[in-house]
This record gives structure tokens, sequence and C-alpha cells, in this order.
């Protein structure tokens, strides 16, 4: 049986919840940046309705297209947190079909395969009244639950596919970002040698480099780090095109993509093809720009990544590119970017990471390993911690947030403090001892005198 997303019993609800959020921004995220009232709109979101999908915590593969249209329209009105799912009106109340019922619905379906659900309660009202009374409720949706489990909605064969590819170029800068990472050559490191990555991001109109970096790691706090950078430096592209690896296919990326109003677009599996413009490119910086590193430049992150901010920007971009009609990237950009978004000063935030914790009776909460202090009133609340996850565990910043309103900033425990603070009994405050007055000087060295007036022989 599956969990109900708005049963507060369920394990982890507002995970689960997250999970339906940015599921329903997936669904939508190719149309968020079309206008509200664009014509052929509604033939798009019926086209989409005829895909199958993996609905979070349902067994169901489809969508309607007016389902689509309400995410649409709550996006467009709130943002990503719009899309996260909010608590029952009717929460805590049964809402089960009496088993007669369903025992009189498996019947008709089974006698009946083709009937869709629409057409199944219409039939069951109609032909069996007496069983199927005005009383009873039956949500399109809890009725396709039910089938299904019982191995009554069969998948429909799909139609064959084709195999034709074409090349394709977006219109305007930043309607399509790709991004791949690819290995770097290795450098000293202390004692030994450390393999580099780079992790690039190319625009398909223009073919700009919005950002890239030789970095130690290609996990998805490193990769999060360039975004953030590309994003500060060419704006926020509509849409971002990726790989399958574990990076890109974190859930931190995703939040952060919703947040942003990127489409996050994963390329098929074992299909490279469609990244031949990232390829193309790295090819270019094997062949153009390592060959041009110094022995003095493959020393460190800093010296590389600096060898490649000037190559890109003084080079690269202002080359004729036969791709673009000998057009440089640089010129192309400029004549085709006027409608590119860019970030507003909140844009670090948006890239922060978060983590659930439940505040223990000691008031404190662990992080990566180290321990930190909130406010009292939180203890054995569930809050929300946000924090920069490239800053180091014992470093960050933390922040507390607790029914969507930001606390405080964590402090780190300091333990030796705690061996003097105390709780009043009464009103469960935190009291923390006053300084201390009056205390005793110290004696020098020369008023240490024996009883005859003589400094003592201390040695």
């Amino acid at each position: 049986m599956q969990d109900d997303p708005n049963d507060p019993k369920a394990p982890d609800t507002d995970e689960r919840r997250r999970e339906v959020a940015l599921f329903r921004y997936g669904v939508i995220a190719d149309l968020v940046h079309l206008e509200p009232h664009q014509r052929g709109l509604y033939a798009l979101l019926a086209k989409k309705a005829e895909q199958d999908f993996t609905i979070p915590g349902s067994l169901r593969r489809h969508v309607a297209a007016e389902t689509m249209r309400g995410w649409l329209r709550a996006y467009r009105r709130g943002g990503f947190d719009a899309l996260v799912p909010r608590v029952r009106a009717d929460h805590g109340c049964a809402r089960s079909i009496p088993p007669h019922v369903v025992d009189l619905l498996c019947q008709m379906k089974e006698d009946t395969p083709e009937l869709s659900i629409p057409s199944l309660l219409k039939a069951a009202r109609t032909q069996h009244p007496e069983v199927v009374t005005v009383e009873v409720k039956l949500p399109e949706s809890t009725v396709h639950r039910v089938l299904a489990r019982r191995g009554l909605m069969k998948k429909q064969p799909e139609d064959p596919t084709s195999k034709d590819r074409r090349r394709f170029e977006h219109e305007s800068a930043g309607d399509l970002w790709m991004s791949d990472v690819m290995y770097g050559p290795k450098i000293r490191d202390a004692r030994h040698q450390r393999q580099t990555y780079l992790i690039a991001f190319i625009d398909d109109a223009t073919r700009v480099v919005p950002f890239a970096s030789f970095t130690f790691s290609e996990g998805a706090v490193t990769y999060l780090s360039v975004l953030e950078q590309a994003v500060r430096r060419r704006g926020i592209p509509k849409r971002l095109y990726v790989d399958n690896g574990s990076a890109f296919r974190s859930k931190q990326l995703a939040v952060v993509c919703a947040k942003l109003g990127i489409a996050l677009i994963h390329a098929k599996p074992y299909k490279p093809q469609g990244k031949g413009k990232m390829e193309r490119w790295f090819r270019t910086v094997r062949m153009q720009f390592l060959p041009l590193l110094t022995p003095a430049e493959l020393v460190s992150l800093d010296t590389m990544n600096r060898a490649l901010s000037a190559w890109i920007e003084g080079e690269y971009h202002h080359a004729p590119h036969r791709g673009l009609g000998d057009e440089s990237p640089a010129d192309k950009w400029a004549r085709s970017s006027e409608g590119v978004r860019m970030p507003g000063a909140d844009l670090a935030d948006l890239f922060l990471a978060e983590q659930k914790r439940n505040v223990r009776t000691d008031r404190t909460v662990t992080l990566d390993g180290v321990a930190f202090e909130v406010d009292a009133a939180l203890v054995g609340e569930r809050v929300t911690l946000r924090f920069d996850p490239a800053q180091k565990p014992d470093k960050r910043t933390v922040e507390v947030w607790h029914q969507g309103r930001r606390i405080e900033i964590a402090r780190r425990v300091d333990v030796l403090a705690n061996c003097f603070v105390k709780r009043n009994a009464t009103t469960r405050d935190i009291e923390f001892p006053k300084a201390a007055t009056n205390l005793p000087e110290g004696l020098a060295m020369r008023d240490l005198v024996d009883f005859d007036g003589q400094n003592e022989d201390l040695f």
C-alpha cells in the first residue's frame, strides 16, 4: 500500500511533499516561460497528458491537462513553494470505498477492460444504483489506484518510436544551456598527484561558455558552486540539458533549478548525440587549450582556472565559429541576449542546502558531526537547517528555519560555557551567570615577604 503524502504518520512527510512538488515542476518546467494566454498552450498540455509519468506516492501513470494547467497557474502565482501539496481539508477522515462497491467495480472492469474510469463510474451508478448509491463518493484517482493494485489497469502498448535524429539550435541566448564534466590534467598536491575535472556550461544558441572551472571533484556540491558562478555571469537559462551522472540527478540540483525557474532536462541513457555541442567544445579544449598550459600553470587549480578564463574570454569567445556561420560567440550573444533573465540579490540563498533535524532536549542539533545550539523554545520541534555545503562543517553559517520562518543563526556548542548555564525551573528560560565583581587582585612576587620584612628565598 502506498503512503499518503498528506498523512502525518507517513515517513518523512515534508520530504514526500517536496518530491511531489519536484515532480509537478518537472512536468511543467518547459512551459513556465510561456505567456499565460499564449496560443497553443492547451494543445501542448493535451500532448503532455498522453505521456506516461512515474508519480511519487501513486500508481497512476497519467496527469490530466487541466491538472497541469492548475500547477502552471500555481507556479506563476507563488513559485516552487506553491507546488508543495497542502494538508487536506478532510485530514483525518476516512475516504475509503466500501468493499462491496470495490468488488462491483473490479468485476465490471474485468468484464469490460476497455472502459475508462469515468465511463466505468457512470455505468456503475446507472446499472447498479442499489449498490452505488448517491452517498458513496468515488474519486477517480482513488478508483484508479484500487483497480491498478488489482492489476486491472494494464498499460497500453507503446507506439514504435522513430530513431530519426536532426540537428537543433535554439534561437536566443539563454534558451538552453548544456553542461557536462571532462577529465582534466593531473596536478601535484603535496606528495601525490590529484585528478582534476573540468565542469563547464555552454549556451546552445551562441556557443558562449557562461562559466567553466577545473575542480578536484565532480560531485553535486562542487557542480552547484560552478552553476552559481555561471548564473551570476550570464543570467538564468530557461533550460539546462545534462547527463545522468549522480551530480546531475541530485535532489539539491532539482530544487535549485525549480526555484530559479530552470527546466532540468536529462539526456537519454546511452544517447550522447544530444550533447554534441558540449562534446565538441571539450575537444576544442583538449586540442587548443591544454597544450598551451605551462608547467608553472599546472601547479594548482587557481593557476589553471586563471589560464582557462583568459583563454575563454580572450580567444574562444572572439574567434569565428563555423557552427555560427563564422560569427563569433561574443557577437552572437550580444545580438540575441536581450531576453536573458538576470538573478536577484538573493541568488546565494537559493543555492543553500537544506537538512531537517529534530531539536534535542539539550536544545542542540548536529550537522555533519558538528553540534549547534538553537533557541530553547524549539526543543522537541523539527527544524530546517539551511547552509552552504561548500563551506567546511566547522566553519559554516547555519540558518534555522521553522514553519516557513527564519528563526536565527545557529551557534556552535561551547561545552565550557555550558558548564555555567542554568535553566529557570518555572519559566524554562536559559539563565547565564552574571559577571563576577570585586574580585581580589593578585599578588606580585615582590609582595611575598617573610615576617622579618625580607623577601623570602623561594628557590
